[in-house]
């Protein structure tokens, strides 16, 4: 599953949004909370509903192919206890388009397992595809309503990582 979105930030607003995580946390549909642990690690908890089932899931968030300013991978696993467990990412890219915007583009991919593989993949699918809509939207107008950090204090911390 893939999409991209023009966001009427600077590329390194956009940058420095994907690696707060006070905005991450406005963003993730169902999120309770998300905290940094390293650089390149969180732990989040996230309260979903999938068809009949809902869980809360806790687990962990890790950052890799980082790339400054240009994109990452962000991926996660979390159990939901009976529930199941739910693992995937996203890879997430930017490009400049002018100076006041950016345009992202992302892939992600899901795994799950449980009493949540057993509502069937079209459920899973639609799902997974209306959590990203979800977060992709939200972050995008978060980029363009929140004041974020200084960009080279997020590009100094990712390239020490």
């Amino acid at each position: 599953m893939n999409d991209s979105q023009r966001i009427a930030a600077s590329e390194e607003q956009v940058w420095a949004a994907l690696n707060d995580p006070e905005i991450l946390k406005r963003c993730i549909p169902g999120c309770q909370s998300l905290e940094m642990t390293s650089p390149t690690e969180m732990t989040a908890t996230v309260v979903l509903q999938i068809g009949p089932v809902k869980a809360t899931f806790g687990g962990k968030v890790i950052l890799s192919d980082i790339d400054p300013p240009n994109g990452y991978r962000i991926s996660g696993e979390g159990s939901g206890g009976i529930a199941g467990f739910a693992k995937g990412g996203a890879t997430v890219r930017l490009a400049a388009d002018g100076p006041d915007a950016t345009i992202l583009t992302y892939e992600v991919d899901a795994q799950i397992g449980g009493k949540l593989a057993q509502l069937g993949g079209r459920l899973i699918d639609s799902t997974a595809r209306k959590l990203a809509s979800q977060f992709f939207a939200a972050f995008g107008e978060a980029v363009g309503n929140v004041a974020v950090p200084d960009a080279s204090d997020v590009l100094q911390s990712a390239r020490s990582a």
